[in-house]
Parts: structure tokens; C-alpha cells; sequence
């Protein structure tokens, strides 16, 4: 089978060096920048294995890159399109960035092609599609990739929801996700396309149920971490559910969809009252290391504060809508004097200078006053807290998620501050 995928970000790039294992995969993107990077075996982004992946399918002759629509689809069997849909700092997304290019490699596609989408876009895009082009055969897959665990995640699926209109593309859906799972769950596809929206509406509303309850918890003297094992015992409820008490969601991926289902229903004449509701608890919860600072410290302007941790999320080094580069510069507004440190940012943005950067935990938590643990890298856990907490000045920690817990519990003079508990 020949697949030629278009958008060649997070999503694109992985899809391409999985699906080079077993098909030969042309990658599409205009981003001249991104294409050479691809064609030595770089993604553009840190994602663990893709690299080696990568260049494994270059090694192969099963994966080839290019900026040329016409040279990437002239053979292509099935177009999958993985474009990253851009929002903006409303998390309204930028349809058209995703559709241009869409249409520019239809034009270059043999009539009656599989036009696959991946890509983050509203339900109803499909059917918009097939009234635009109706010489092609639309489906829809909806996203599911992890940031930091992606190739695990596509590799071994559990399963892949695929939306399609007939019969017709059933048979060649099979044929390439087969390598990948034996579970696909196929249904029409503005369901599939529904699918994406709900998912991650449904993760959005659990972490701000959580940390509502934690907020709760924190004025009556519960602990949010032990409600949160009570309610997973429940079977109604289960020990996977997403009730983990902790910092906000972060990143755009699930604000996106609350901001579509909102926009979806007023552009109808409806209303909605819990989905709107998820993104201004988010949005206030996005505030709660600064105001417990606030609280515990009485004023902040003038205290040295380190943060460990920037990225978006551990086993990626993307700092776009970092919750951590976020209460950085609500820290420095506050008059914070910031030391910093991340495993794979070795340098910052021009913009992001005052976060003071340094080249290791030892030089980031020298002198400070408290630390904030931002972003949970595994490297944290092994470090030595005891010889680290000697080196501040007082030795306050703030840890959302209490993912250091276990560390420094044991610590005497340590001052921890976590989301759910005084």
C-alpha cells in the first residue's frame, strides 16, 4: 500500500515512520525547514524512538519526504491527512491551516483516493469535504496520540475508531490499521469525527471535577488524594478514571474541543452549560501555585523561586502553552527572581529570558526560597532531595500532583504544597 501523510508535526511524523514499517509512506508538508530535518532522521519535535524510527524507514527505502504535492500523491493510495490544526490563545482552531494544504494535494490525487483525517477539526468537516470534492471517498480516524508515549500508543493500539460514509473504503481501512490492531470500530463519520470532541471533553471535565473537589478539600481539611482512591473504588467509576487531583490541563489539545463543542452549539442557536463551564474552571485552576504562594508566604515580590520543569509535559521539549512557562511569568509579574531548569531545553526564546535557565538542578534550586515542580521528569525522582533542600534557603516545595511525595515525605523540615490538602 502506498500512504502519502500530509502534516508532518507531532502527529504527521509518527504516523509516517509507523506506517513506514509496513507500507511506503511519502511525508507532505510545506515546511521546507521540517522536510530536511525529516530526510536526515530528525523530528521536528522530541518524541522518545522517533528518531530511530525515522531512520529506519529512510534506511529501508520505505519513507521519503517531500514539499512537492504532486510528486507525494501521484501514487498514493490512501491520503492521510495529520496536518497540526493551530489554536489560538481562545483555543479557537484554525480550520483553514489544515484544509489549504488538504486542498492543494487534492488536486493531485487520482479520482476515488481515500482521503483519511486525523487532524483536529470539527465534526461536520468530512461531509463539508465530500460536497466540496465529490470525486474522493472521505473517512475519519480521530487522533489519539500521547505526547512522550506516541509510538506505544500507535503501534499497539487498543483500538482505532474509523468514521465512513459506505462500505466502499472498509476493506482498505482493514488492510492498513491491521499491523497496528486487531480492534477497529467503525461507525458514520460524523460519530467518529464526535468521537475526538467527546474524549477529550470527557479527560477536561474529570480534571476539573478533581480539582474542584480538591479545592474543597483544601478549606475543610480533607485530603483530595484520598477522596480521589475512594472514588476509583467505585466500579461505577474504576481505577483508570482521570481523577487525579493536581495542576491544570495544559497544551490547547483538550481546550480545543470544549472551545468546538461550545462554538458548535451556538452557531446552532443552542446552549450548553457543563462543557463551557470545564475551560473557566480550568482557567481559574490555571492560578492556584501563585495564589497558595500568595497565601503561604504573605507577599512574593523579591523571593528567589526556582521552577524544575518547562515543557508542556515530560518526554517532549515543547514549552507552546506550557502551564509551567505560564506560572513562570505570572511569578515574574508577581516580582519573583526565577531560576529554572529543564532536562531538554537547553536554551529559551528570547520572550521567555526571565525564567532564568540554568544548566542543572543543583544550580536552578541554589539559594531559592521554594521550588516548583512544573513538569514530572523521571530524573527528578532519582535525584537527592535531601543534599538538594540543604542548598535553599528555606526549603518549601510545591508539587502539584505530589509527584515528589513519596521522596520527601520523609523529610522533616521540608514544607510541601500540594493541590487538595491544607
Amino acid at each position: 500500500m502506498k500512504i502519502t501523510v500530509l502534516g508532518l508535526w507531532h502527529l504527521g511524523s509518527v504516523t509516517a515512520a509507523c506506517c513506514a514499517r509496513h507500507f511506503q509512506v511519502v511525508g507532505l508538508d510545506a515546511n521546507q525547514g521540517i522536510i530536511n530535518g525529516l530526510s536526515r532522521g530528525k523530528a521536528p519535535l522530541f518524541e522518545p524512538g522517533l528518531d530511530g524510527l525515522l531512520a529506519e524507514g529512510l534506511q529501508k527505502g520505505s519513507l521519503s519526504f517531500t514539499t512537492d504535492p504532486a510528486l507525494a500523491c501521484r501514487e498514493a493510495e490512501v491520503l492521510w491527512v495529520c496536518g497540526d490544526t493551530p489554536v489560538n490563545e481562545e483555543d479557537i482552531s484554525d480550520v483553514e491551516a489544515v484544509l489549504g494544504p488538504v486542498r492543494a494535494a487534492l488536486a493531485h490525487l487520482a479520482a476515488g483516493t481515500l482521503v483519511l483525517i486525523s487532524s483536529q477539526l470539527p465534526v461536520g468537516t468530512c461531509a463539508a469535504l465530500e460536497k466540496e470534492f465529490p470525486a474522493f471517498e472521505f473517512a475519519s480516524c480521530p487522533e489519539n496520540l500521547r505526547l512522550g508515549g506516541a509510538i506505544k500508543v500507535f503501534t499497539e493500539a487498543d483500538r482505532f475508531v474509523l468514521g465512513i460514509r459506505s462500505e466502499k473504503p472498509r476493506t482498505l481501512l482493514e488492510e492498513l490499521f491491521a499491523p497496528f490492531t486487531e480492534k477497529l470500530i467503525f461507525m458514520r463519520t460524523e460519530s467518529a469525527e464526535m468521537v475526538k470532541h467527546a474524549l477529550n471533553s470527557f479527560l477536561a471535565v474529570s480534571i476539573t471535577f478533581i480539582n474542584e473537589i480538591a479545592r474543597v478539600c483544601e478549606w475543610v481539611g480533607a485530603d483530595a488524594k484520598e477522596v480521589s482512591a475512594g472514588l476509583k473504588s467505585d466500579i461505577r467509576i474504576g481505577a483508570k478514571a482521570y481523577l487525579g487531583p493536581g495542576g491544570p490541563f495544559a497544551g490547547g489539545t483538550l481546550a480545543r474541543d470544549v472551545v468546538t463543542l461550545t462554538g458548535l452549539a451556538e452557531a446552532r442557536g443552542g446552549s450548553l452549560e457543563v462543557i463551557p463551564a470545564i475551560k473557566r474552571s480550568n482557567d481559574g485552576h490555571r492560578l492556584w501555585a501563585l495564589q497558595r504562594l500568595q497565601s503561604y508566604f504573605g507577599t512574593l515580590s523579591g523571593r528567589r523561586v526556582a521552577l524544575i520543569g518547562l515543557t508542556y509535559k515530560a518526554g517532549t521539549d515543547t514549552l507552546r502553552r506550557s502551564a509551567a512557562v505560564e506560572l513562570g511569568q505570572a511569578l515574574l509579574l508577581a516580582g519573583c527572581r526565577l531560576q529554572s531548569y529543564d532536562p531538554v531545553v537547553k536554551e529559551l526564546p528570547a520572550g521567555l529570558a526571565g525564567l532564568g535557565l540554568c544548566d542543572s538542578m543543583e544550580q536552578a534550586l541554589a539559594g531559592v526560597e521554594v521550588v516548583v515542580v512544573s513538569t514530572e521528569w523521571p530524573e527528578f525522582l532519582e535525584a537527592d532531595w535531601e543534599a538538594l533542600l540543604k542548598t535553599m534557603r528555606t526549603p518549601v516545595v510545591v508539587d502539584a500532583n505530589r509527584f515528589l511525595e513519596w521522596k520527601l515525605g520523609g523529610i522533616a523540615e521540608v514544607k510541601l504544597l500540594s493541590v487538595g490538602r491544607l
